[in-house]
């Protein structure tokens, strides 16, 4: 369970507040719809799904959908969140949805979860919900092969929609755990977003309704208030019920009007109000920094003085397509100085979109370096400006629309390969937004027609209705520390006027060559094919290459356009002397910041545009390799970079000198947050001594990164493709990628010479130890508890390891959320590895307050070593059970899953057919096998850490 606001601060922008207040890509993303172009003004709606509403109101959407198989995804979405809350319920929009999870009609307190952890539905994992500023979702995935569980599956969704019971003692026991959700949201972030949050939300009521609500109301509200809110919020008329899933419509539609007719709204209901913000005629202007703070950030607003716009017609929806690609033309050109020497920022992006209630504006924003705020800033209004001033040329337009019909074309083909899970969402903002559902057939074939229509001026003229002096906000976020000189308000509005009036040359599109690999090279042979089990589902075919390579695949028909590519070669760094790995440590990513064949990085991407296929190299600490992705009609393509990244990967000081420019500035305050602090901090204690430990990158050490020397080293490692195994997993033409093969990769210099990887004889901490660190001044701690130690590899106990910790996992939940109220969410781990060496780890992990970390640490130990002295019980053994297998049943229809599987069988040298085996496997573990694991490995001590905050 979540509040929306949460989602933001998952995300890469930790402070940046726009996916909370809105979801731009609800009203302009084309990427996700569904239909057949029709020639009227009327935005059609894709024929895939049903439509009704029941008489009390409550509105449906059902879609049969075959993958995956045997399940069917619910949603109850209602149109209510914390802007409908009144000062005595601030917070309680989301208590509401903690609610019903403890205790309902049909569901006693805790036998919610319970039931559905008994048929392999894990709670958060699975089962979940989000409550934000407009909107509260609960999320739901059921078995549809088995009609009592999908009756119980609609009887919760029932339950959810005005049956939570609300005692007074279960409202009590949950005060603690929202309150420790309350906690995880503390920190710099939060503290620099209080102080300009009314700027956003400009005299509106979403400034004082963060979805998390307050600590002291959340301690002290009354229960009439939570009941309150149900009862005026909770109805028919503001729900709605999704249903995608492997089962019929009309099965789904009756379940629909069975379970929820009944339900009916209050005689006298309050309004649905739409809440927005004022406009204001002067720019606003926030800088805030904190302490704590881990990076600088610039944010722009354009605020639109109006509503937003809903989609309704075709007109509308070529709109939209027309600031798509303005915001893909113009964030072309900003991702060009991230690769430029000496960037401005980190990197950064503009587009227009929500960002509160019904308001939208256009947005510009740059993660920076501690000093170059202002020139930041500088770049994105010099950028807005150039575009205003001389518009976007005719060659970005062409790249722009190839792009975006490439992305559609790929979803067109992937039509009919959708997971449930991705196709809800959709639903959801046509009843909570009202964007549009014409579907992606309608959507692609619209596109295909329209795009050759946009003129460039139609696209240039966007930017004079973008930009504007009046309602406009800047904010400045950054670290706050010795030395460092605030930025003034002064400066930014004397930036702001230069701007407008500084010289800006036109932008210079310079051209690149057209083809990626004008000349292919001397093609090599396949001398042997074999395939391997065939007939069962794991079959795999391997092509052993004249050069000794070997090209390893798996065709599948899970996405039609869809092929997923690794490679590796044992070695790695640990083939580097302890000297060498020092100076290349920081060296390695920095590598690839090139380009290829005489294209830099920007070139590449120019000449890509339209191409839908990437491959990334990499050094790792045991192997060398490639990971890479593709469409099948770019198969090639890829083939081709995998064959000049072994080859022709340049050398670039220029390129490496901006990597470590943002390195620096990604880094540089890094270590404020305490957390990542504290992680950081543990990893050296633990590796006390280690000689090859090269730990956090300061300043000093990235400036002595050797780039030179870790250039040579890659190309040494490089050198010989015949020592590496290539993978290929997805809709995979076998007749094509032989002849790839035998052009791209046979040709590759290579050897029969084989290398292994080195392990060196040092070994972490293990055992009984303490490590207490202090860091960050919010009330917050963070507890880890690990077990580690060598132990010879046996896949039996790496299983019942496994199993494990998923068990104390539902025990600490039980105990440290349920009983004790001391956690939002806790969990442990359990793994045996068997590279480099023979290893386990057991590690039990929760943030909670400070004062409870002590307390609670023990009854974690407490709840394992039941486990250790007396075993599990069967009841969780067997919820265990059912969730790893509901889960290898999707696993099982996923390209990934195979890659990583086919792969990982050779790299851990393990044997494939355990896959086949899997649910054998996991059904004929018991509690004893579990037991004995735990003697066997958790009885030697464990390293307690513990952060807490500043004395």
């Amino acid at each position: 369970m979540k509040t929306k606001i949460s989602l933001v601060f998952k995300t890469f922008f930790v402070c940046c507040l726009l996916a909370t207040f809105t979801t731009n890509a609800q009203t302009k993303t084309l990427e996700n719809q569904t239909s057949s172009y029709i020639p009227t003004d009327q935005l059609p709606t894709s024929p895939e799904v049903k439509i009704g509403k029941l008489s009390n109101g409550l509105t449906y959407y059902i879609q049969n959908n075959g993958k995956p198989e045997d399940k069917v995804e619910l949603r109850l979405a209602i149109n209510a969140g914390s802007i409908l809350e009144t000062e005595d319920q601030r917070g309680l929009a989301h208590f509401m949805e903690h609610m019903n999870f403890n205790g309902t009609t049909n569901f006693k307190k805790n036998e919610l979860v319970d039931y559905l952890q008994g048929i392999g539905i894990e709670f958060g994992a699975d089962l979940n919900a989000y409550t934000s500023f407009d909107q509260t979702v609960y999320i739901l995935p059921i078995p549809s092969d088995d009609p009592k569980k999908l009756d119980k599956g609609f009887q919760i969704l029932h339950d959810w929609a005005g049956n939570a019971l609300l005692t007074e003692e279960d409202i009590d026991e949950e005060r603690g755990v929202v309150i420790e959700e309350y906690r995880t949201r503390l920190g710099a972030a939060t503290r620099m977003q209080s102080k300009y949050l009314d700027k956003i939300a400009y005299k509106s009521k979403y400034a004082d309704r963060l979805p998390i609500g307050t600590k002291e109301n959340l301690e002290t509200f009354k229960y009439e208030s939570l009941r309150n809110f149900q009862k005026d919020w909770y109805r028919p008329n503001l729900m709605a019920v999704i249903a995608v899933g492997d089962l019929d419509v009309e099965t789904l539609e009756k379940k629909i009007k069975d379970n929820f007719s009944d339900l009916k709204n209050p005689k006298n209901p309050k309004p649905r109000e739409e809440f927005g913000s004022e406009n204001h005629e002067e720019t606003f202007i926030a800088i805030e920094w904190d302490e704590e703070a881990t990076g600088s950030q610039v944010q722009i607003y354009y605020k639109d003085k109006g509503e937003r716009k809903k989609t309704k017609t075709i007109s509308d929806y070529r709109d939209n397509m027309v600031e798509g690609l303005f915001d893909q033309m113009i964030n072309n050109r900003l991702s060009e100085y991230s690769n430029k020497p000496n960037p401005p920022f980190i990197y950064g992006f503009s587009y227009k979109g929500g960002i509160i209630g019904n308001k939208d504006a256009y947005q510009s924003f740059a993660q920076t370096n501690d000093t170059g705020q202002l020139e930041a800033l500088k770049t994105l209004l010099e950028e807005n400006e150039r575009v205003k001033r001389y518009g976007f040329k005719a060659s970005e337009l062409k790249r722009a629309k190839k792009d975006f019909l490439a992305r559609l074309e790929r979803q067109f083909k992937n039509k009919d390969k959708q997971e449930s899970g991705r196709i809800v969402g959709r639903y959801i903002q046509n009843f909570l937004q009202e964007s549009p559902i014409p579907g992606i057939e309608w959507t692609y074939n619209f596109a295909q027609t329209e795009l050759p229509k946009i003129t460039l001026d139609e696209v240039n003229a966007l930017i004079n209705k973008f930009l504007h002096n009046d309602n406009r906000l800047v904010i400045l976020t950054g670290p706050k520390k010795e030395g460092l000189k605030k930025v003034t308000e002064q400066e930014v509005i004397d930036l702001l006027k230069s701007v407008e009036k500084a010289e800006i040359k036109d932008y210079e599109d310079e051209a690149v060559r057209e083809h990626l690999m004008p000349i292919k090279p001397k093609k090599g042979s396949i001398i042997k094919k074999e395939v391997s089990n065939e007939g069962q589902i794991n079959e795999t075919t391997t092509l052993t290459l004249s050069n000794g390579a070997k090209v390893i695949y798996k065709k599948t028909d899970f996405k039609n356009d869809e092929i997923l590519f690794e490679a590796y070669s044992y070695g790695g760094t640990s083939l580097y002397s302890d000297e060498v790995l020092k100076e290349t440590a920081n060296a390695n990513r920095g590598l690839f910041e090139a380009g290829i064949d005489g294209l830099t990085k920007n070139d590449l991407n120019k000449l890509m545009s339209g191409i839908i296929a990437s491959v990334s190299p990499f050094i790792g600490n045991l192997s060398e390799g490639m990971r890479g992705a593709a469409s099948p009609k770019d198969f090639e393509t890829m083939f081709q970079m995998i064959h000049l990244y072994f080859t022709k990967l340049d050398k670039d000081p220029e390129a490496f000198a901006s990597y470590i420019s943002k390195q620096k500035a990604f880094l540089g305050n890094i270590l404020s947050n305490p957390n990542i602090s504290f992680s950081i901090a543990l990893n050296e204690f633990t590796n006390e001594g280690n000689p090859r430990y090269t730990g956090f990158p300061t300043e000093v050490d990235l400036d002595k990164a050797n780039y030179d020397l870790a250039y040579e080293k890659y190309k040494e490692r490089f050198a010989n493709a015949g020592d590496f195994n290539f993978y290929f997993v997805g809709n995979i033409n076998e007749d094509k990628i032989a002849e790839l093969a035998e052009t791209y990769i046979a040709s590759l210099p290579g050897n029969s010479e084989r290398e292994m990887y080195k392990t060196t004889t040092f070994r972490p901490k293990s055992g009984a130890h303490e490590f207490i660190y202090y860091k960050g001044t919010e009330p917050k701690s963070q507890v880890n508890l690990t077990y580690s130690g060598e132990a010879k590899y046996n896949v039996n106990d790496a299983r019942a390891m496994n199993v494990l910790g998923e068990i104390l996992s539902i025990k600490l939940i039980e105990k440290l959320r349920e009983e004790e109220g001391g956690v939002y969410g806790a969990g442990a781990r359990g793994s045996i590895s068997k590279l480099p060496y023979g290893r386990f780890n057991f590690s039990i992990s929760f943030p909670c307050a400070p004062e409870n970390a002590e307390k609670l640490s023990q009854a974690s130990i407490a709840e394992l070593e039941k486990i250790i002295k007396d075993g599990p019980t069967e009841t969780d053994l067997n919820k265990v059970k059912k969730a790893l297998l509901l889960s290898r049943k999707d696993d099982l229809e996923q390209n990934r899953f195979w890659l990583s599987t086919i792969k990982g069988a050779d790299y851990n040298q393990s044997d494939i057919n355990n896959v086949i085996n899997y649910e054998r496997n996991i059904n004929a573990l018991t509690t004893k096998d579990i037991h004995d694991v735990a003697k066997k490995y958790l009885t030697g001590g464990y390293i307690k850490a513990i952060l807490l905050p500043e004395e």
